[in-house]
C-alpha cells in the first residue's frame, strides 16, 4: 500500500519541535507554539508534495530492505559461499529493485 503524506507529517518536517495539533487539514491545524511561527498553507503544501515524492522516489530501498538476507543469513553466506556468494546474492535483490 502506498503512503499518504499529508499536513501533520509536513508539519514535523518544517518545523520539528513545534507544539501543534491538527486533523486532516491545514485549517484545522491549532498552533501552540510562541517561539516559532506557523508555516504557510503554501509552505505546507509544498512541503506534503516535496516529501511525497522523496517517499515514492525511495520505494525500492523498502522493497530491498524486505528481501535482504539477515545479518545472521548474510555472515553465514560469507563463511559457507566467500564474498562472491554473499555478493552475488546481494546483487540479485539489487537487480530486481533498481534505483530509479
Amino acid at each position: 500500500t502506498k503512503m499518504s503524506i499529508g499536513v501533520a507529517e509536513a508539519l514535523l518536517s518544517l518545523r520539528p519541535d513545534a507544539a501543534w495539533s491538527c486533523a486532516e487539514s491545514y485549517e484545522s491545524i491549532v498552533w501552540y507554539d510562541t517561539v516559532q511561527t506557523i508555516p504557510t498553507k503554501q509552505e505546507v503544501e509544498e512541503e506534503v508534495v516535496r516529501l511525497q515524492q522523496e517517499y515514492d522516489n525511495n520505494e525500492y530501498q523498502r522493497l530491498r530492505e524486505k528481501e535482504y538476507p539477515t545479518w545472521e543469513e548474510q555472515m553465514d553466506l560469507l563463511y559457507h559461499g566467500g564474498y562472491d556468494g554473499w555478493k552475488a546474492v546481494i546483487q540479485a535483490v539489487k537487480d530486481k529493485y533498481p534505483k530509479p
